[in-house]
């Protein structure tokens, strides 16, 4: 492709008042009109009134403007362009809505936690978010938490984590399964020094209580975690929720007995990193195996307390012993990763219980795709205005990929919200008034022209007018 010569100059002007940028959020400000978001906003946000007035209107321009791709509140200008006074009411300038996430104090942040999780909700009565009601596999309740870069001096609560970066800390908590992508059920901010399993356990059991609000109430649930969150009280937690567990364990003296009284000949080879499939034995020619040893966690804890389950264990060969040179070892030295599950035998064996915790990488997908769109940025430096910015975030990553599920198109529906966002979102169309009626002009020829007449069929009465 290259620029055409055709015509001996081309030139440009800003001067088309009919134009929008984003005309995907005609569909998606509709469906989040149906999940009641700026009813949520006036009910349950008591933010003062010289800066919360319209709170619900403020939120929902929070909402749109990150699902249109914003990732700083100055961005939130992109909603002020053209026609997009004539398609949408209540748009205010990116100063109002900074001054409304200012206001938030600790208790806001939680009021706009609890308008999260009911617009959630709101989106699994409309939308096959969370997959379908008739779906019966297991739910997976990912917990992990990420660092969000910052700079400067300014940002309160700003510090150095285990990452090494300054910057403050995330943790989500997603649902998925085999049917339906990951969505997120819960979030917090703390700061940057905040330790891992901070909060974890009130994150995860308000997951699992959101499960128990939607037609997955009932569904056996797992929660995954890696080690920085293996503890008593999050464990306990899930288990009373009615949920199993596979976390990953430290190397800690039990696990390492446990793992030394594994008999040599209760591994099994399993499909891993350069693995190679046998046809004629039907085996994975793999240095990586897997056995399990009955185990009971927190010892430590009175008897009562304690929580008996299996301890799985991975090991691959130590390609880089610590003591290189010299005489070869005479045997292998093998490199374990353990996990604590509660989950029966009889529903999930050994080599299938390590192929499920390994998928709970899932989660870091969720955390990439949150960096490359609205939590780019933490753009603030009140930390509550942060925080709230966190959550308007989550809702615009779960609407987002609510509205991609009404395309009935399985590759958008498992996309990530950036490629939704380019598919559906951010396309451009011309706005034309006749006898008090609006209609949008769409480009000719776009290639997902299907995909988004199908999504604005779903919200809209009558059909989408795509011309041609």
């Amino acid at each position: 492709m290259q620029l055409s010569h055709t015509r001996p100059v081309v030139s440009a002007a800003f001067d088309e008042p009919n134009l929008v940028s984003s005309a995907g959020l005609v569909p998606a400000m509709a469906l989040a009109g149906e999940a009641r978001l700026r009813e949520l906003g006036d009910e349950h946000l008591s933010v003062p009134t010289d800066k919360g007035a319209n709170a619900g209107l403020k939120l929902s321009g929070l909402v749109a403007g990150m699902t249109a791709g914003a990732d700083s509140i100055d961005d939130m200008a992109l909603l002020r362009h053209g026609a997009m006074g004539k398609v949408f009411a209540g748009i205010y300038a990116p100063s109002t809505l900074g001054s409304f996430l200012r206001a938030f104090t600790f208790g806001h942040v939680r009021q706009a936690d609890a308008i999260a999780s009911r617009f959630l909700i709101n989106l699994t009565q409309r939308t096959a978010l969370l997959g379908e009601t008739a779906d019966t596999a297991t739910v997976m309740v990912d917990i992990d938490d990420t660092i969000v870069e910052v700079h400067g001096y300014q940002k309160q609560g700003a510090g150095f984590g285990y990452s090494g970066v300054r910057g403050l800390n995330a943790v989500l908590a997603t649902v998925s399964s085999q049917t339906f992508a990951p969505v997120i059920a819960a979030q917090r901010l703390r700061n940057g020094s905040a330790g891992s399993p901070r909060g974890a356990t009130r994150l995860a059991t308000d997951a699992l209580a959101l499960i128990r609000r939607t037609h997955l109430a009932g569904r056996d649930v797992l929660v995954r975690a890696d080690s920085a969150f293996y503890s008593h009280a999050l464990v306990t937690a899930a288990l009373k929720a009615g949920a199993n567990v596979s976390i990953t364990v430290r190397m800690d003296p039990a696990v390492k007995r446990a793992i030394a009284g594994i008999a040599e000949t209760a591994w099994t080879t399993i499909k891993y990193t350069d693995a190679v499939y046998d046809e004629t034995t039907r085996t994975w020619n793999s240095r990586a195996e897997v056995a399990e040893v009955p185990f009971t966690a927190f010892t430590s804890k009175n008897k009562t307390d304690q929580v008996p389950g299996r301890l799985v264990v991975r090991r691959i060969p130590d390609l880089n012993p610590r003591n290189s040179e010299g005489q070869d070892t005479l045997f292998d030295s093998w490199r374990f990763h353990a996990f604590f599950t509660t989950t029966d035998t009889t529903e999930m064996d050994t080599v299938a219980a390590d192929q499920t915790h390994r998928a709970h990488a899932v989660i870091e997908n969720v955390h990439a795709d949150l960096k490359a769109s609205a939590l780019a940025h933490l753009p603030s430096g009140v930390f509550n205005a942060n925080a709230a910015w966190l959550v308007c975030a989550v809702m615009a990553f779960n609407l987002t990929r609510a509205a991609a599920t009404l395309t009935k198109t399985p590759t958008l529906t498992r996309a990530t919200t950036a490629t939704i966002r380019r598919k559906l979102i951010t396309v451009p169309a011309r706005i034309a008034t006749s006898a008090r009626r609006l209609t949008l002009h769409l480009p000719t020829n776009w290639p997902w022209q299907t995909a988004w007449s199908t999504l604005y069929n779903a919200l809209f009465p009558r059909p989408a007018t795509t011309h041609t």
